[in-house]
């Protein structure tokens, strides 16, 4: 059954079509579901953004709704019944909208910017599109805030690593491209080389230097897990580090203009088994 308001526009996207755990059965079976609220709304406004039959004021108008509705400035307003499922989730949690208003402020930057002049342009990008999540996740465990410098940076290359898998199809799909432009003009590269067949000697250079980034935001990322106080946060953050050097690693080998590189399902398994049992015989 749709249940989808009048301002959404669905994907059909969901928690299980994502790279990484969402909201999984490691975390505290009380925290889950207010997870899978924060979820829906992240997943209801990204879609609004990427959608491209909707024209860029139409989509800032839809996001602006969500956002009012989870801030307390608009009410019983049927179409974002999300947003205030969120509101009160939060409420309950003692967590700050902060967070979510991030996110979606970084879906409004997707309804009208489609280009990246450098790697710190397309970072600060992923401190309002990813960072948010994770720092979520932390609020809501009850963890400590210092704890985001290391959260960040991994929250950070996810997306980085999503935006490489995704180049093409970004780019012929909603004309986005989530590469540095300084890179690009650095090694020959124009935009339309994105719809090519395979990737040429110069973009295939500005993907390793994107990838040499998420290599140094890791060395920061992979001490999250022992710095948590939740030992099921712990053995999630520690799989989703596995889960990111394992894509990255698949990402330095295969070349995603030619096909999509995707992490497969023995990954999952070696890379989760790994991850636990890090924290188990750590902790």
């Amino acid at each position: 059954m749709n249940t989808a308001s009048p301002v959404e526009t669905p994907s059909g996207k969901w928690s299980g079509d994502e790279n990484f755990p969402v909201g999984s059965w490691l975390l505290p079976a009380s925290l889950r579901p207010h997870v899978a609220v924060f979820y829906a709304v992240a997943r209801t406004t990204d879609d609004i953004a990427d959608n491209p039959d909707l024209a860029p004021g139409d989509k800032l108008a839809r996001l602006d709704g969500f956002e009012r509705a989870i801030r307390g400035e608009s009410a019983d307003d049927p179409d974002f019944v999300k947003s205030y499922r969120l509101r009160q989730s939060l409420a309950e949690c003692g967590v700050t909208d902060r967070h979510v208003c991030d996110l979606i402020a970084a879906f409004k930057q997707d309804a009208t910017k489609q280009r990246y002049d450098n790697w710190n342009d397309l970072v600060g990008y992923c401190n309002l599109s990813a960072a948010p999540v994770g720092r979520y996740l932390l609020d809501l465990h009850g963890e400590d805030p210092a704890d985001y410098e290391a959260s960040d940076p991994l929250c950070n290359a996810l997306q980085v690593l999503n935006h490489l898998q995704d180049l093409k199809e970004d780019y012929l799909e909603l004309d986005r491209v989530y590469l540095p432009g300084d890179w690009m003009e650095q090694n020959g590269v124009a935009v339309p080389d994105l719809a090519a067949d395979a990737a040429s000697a110069g973009l295939r250079i500005v993907i390793d230097k994107a990838l040499d980034g998420v290599d140094d935001m890791m060395a920061r990322a992979r001490t999250l897990p022992g710095r948590l106080k939740s030992r099921r946060l712990a053995m999630e953050s520690a799989v989703i580090v596995r889960l990111a050097d394992r894509l990255t690693e698949l990402l330095r080998k295969g070349d995603p203009i030619a096909g999509r590189v995707a992490l497969t399902k023995f990954d999952f398994m070696s890379c989760g088994l790994r991850g636990m049992a890090s924290v188990w015989i750590g902790g």
